[in-house]
């Protein structure tokens, strides 16, 4: 069995919540908002996972990331002016977002297990963002699979299949280790090997199927992930 094991990027590898919401936080306070950081990156997260629900590409990431920080500006009562510049200036700091501290060694302990031929990432990004993102020099740039190129955003079952069809046209089992209510959920209704990584502000959805394997530090990645190759 040679398995290829994908983290999300921006639950299972980043935290994104601390690494967006400083980022958010300078914004507010060059412009003396009332919001601060953490309270502007939950506005735009929560529009940004709806809409990822009903995109498609060739609509890219940058524009659906977009569109969510305008209609949170609009919300919050902000202008809606600044949400171009600002999420490009979100963006562009994804490269100082950090990682959670299990997570280079939980690769490393990947990497060392026999039966796992590579190690990479499924997400919902676009291939210049996932690059720029520091997971992407812990795991094989070969194995960057984002929604630009398998023309599908999560949780539709599509990014998953590509993603399995992709893997096992290289010799592959797929086993994809999700964080976030949604990947957890998408993954297994779409019938992917996946292991659950519990992460500060993630929790299972509670109408989905209950994960069967679950780890609470990246370092206890290699025994679920055979596990989940085995189901």
């Amino acid at each position: 069995m040679r398995l290829l094991v994908t983290l999300d990027l921006f639950s299972a590898a980043t935290d994104s919540a601390r690494g967006a919401a400083a980022t958010f936080a300078a914004i507010a306070a060059e412009r003396s908002w009332p919001a601060g950081g953490p309270e502007l990156y939950a506005a735009w997260d929560a529009r940004n996972k709806a809409a990822q629900r009903t995109a498609r590409p060739p609509t890219t990431f940058a524009e659906v990331s977009e569109a969510a920080l305008a209609a949170a500006y609009d919300d919050l009562g902000l202008p809606v002016g600044h949400a171009a510049q600002d999420r490009a200036r979100v963006h562009a700091a994804v490269g100082a977002w950090p990682l959670w501290p299990d997570l280079a060694a939980g690769v490393t302990a990947l990497r060392a297990t026999p039966a796992v031929d590579a190690v990479g990432i499924l997400s919902n990004v676009d291939d210049d963002l996932a690059r720029a993102a520091r997971a992407a020099a812990l795991v094989d740039d070969a194995w960057l699979l984002t929604s630009q190129r398998l023309a599908a955003y999560k949780p539709d079952p599509a990014i998953y299949r590509a993603a399995r069809e992709a893997a096992a046209t290289a010799g592959l089992r797929l086993v994809h280790v999700a964080a976030s209510a949604r990947d957890v959920r998408g993954a297994l209704e779409a019938d992917i090997a996946a292991v659950r990584l519990a992460r500060p502000g993630h929790a299972v959805d509670p109408d989905g199927p209950p994960p069967p394997h679950e780890v609470a530090d990246a370092r206890d990645l290699p025994s679920a992930v055979l596990a989940a190759a085995q189901d």
